[in-house]
């Protein structure tokens, strides 16, 4: 893979809305250099025969079963609350 340019670099910068500065520039074309020479590394392993993945372990979701319950007793609930109102528990008003 062709070396990226610090023009490429600032021009990727400007793209994105940051400002980097000429050392800035340079540095992150050397650094961006080096993870492109890598990347191009991979294209020499063998893949013929492995399957694409998005993850290394086989995950699967686990949920339960969406079943109605019977919750708390509003009595028992309401203990905790500081101030209740007709079975309601009474905040603050917001909004005048």
């Amino acid at each position: 893979m062709a070396k990226l340019t610090k023009e490429e670099v600032k021009h990727v910068a400007h793209l994105a809305r940051l400002a980097i500065t000429e050392e800035e520039a340079e540095k992150f074309a050397e650094q961006l250099g080096k993870i492109t020479d890598f990347a191009e590394q991979l294209n020499e392993l063998d893949t013929t025969n492995v399957e694409p993945t998005s993850h290394v372990l086989p995950l699967v979701n686990v949920m339960r079963e969406d079943i109605a319950g019977q919750g708390l007793p509003r009595e028992k609930m309401m203990l905790n609350v500081k101030e209740q109102e007709d079975g309601q528990v009474k905040v603050p008003s917001i909004l005048d």
